[in-house]
Formats: structure tokens, sequence, C-alpha cells
């Protein structure tokens, strides 16, 4: 499983999203609302080639599509001919779209 961490910069408004697990770590960049969009990641069915084009990872968009349990993030200019790509567990996608679900209701509540 891969430790996920979500942040979001104050000053540009964008959210990085950290991935990490023992041998290697990705960042990747976007909208708070768009990672709330991996809510949907069980519709981007690889077997049927579909995919989610959710944020930016080192000036490359990012492309989400689930298979059998597991998650490929594919890294480069399209989601059939990538740069890079891991695999996490679906449980960890749900934390990502979770976890910015929460920041997303958090960042609109009504201030006193």
């Amino acid at each position: 499983m891969a430790d996920v961490t979500l942040d979001v910069d104050p000053g540009t408004g964008q959210t990085a999203v950290k991935l990490q697990a023992e041998a290697w770590e990705l960042n990747i960049r976007g909208q708070l609302s768009d990672f709330v969009g991996l809510g949907r990641i069980r519709d981007a069915d690889w077997d049927e080639r579909r995919s989610l084009a959710i944020g930016t990872c080192a000036g490359a968009p990012v492309f989400w599509a689930s298979s059998g349990g597991e998650v490929a993030i594919l890294v480069g200019q399209d989601d059939e001919t990538w740069d890079v790509a891991v695999t996490v567990p679906l449980s960890s996608v749900d934390e990502i779209a979770s976890q910015a679900s929460r920041m997303t209701q958090h960042h609109q509540a009504p201030r006193a």
C-alpha cells in the first residue's frame, strides 16, 4: 500500500498529492476538485480502455485506470504511450478522493 498525503498550496491553490512506497515516491499536482473526481476510478476500467486524466507530474499529464482491484497511474502524453507507470491498491486512490472531498468541504464551510 502507498502512503497518501494531500497538501494545498495557499499561494497557487494547487493541490499536491504525494504517493509514497518503500522504494518510490510520486508527486502529482492539480486542482483539489479534480482529485475528488478520483471517486469515479471504478468507472475508469482499463480492460475497456478507459482512464481519468487528473493532474500533472513532472510537467506531464497523469492518467488513472483501474483493473482487478488495483489502479495504474500513468504519467506521459497520453494513456497509451506513457513514460512512467506505477500500480497502487484501489484503497490508496479511494483515500486520495476521500481526503480531497473532506478538504473541499472544509474550505467551503461558512466562516463565523
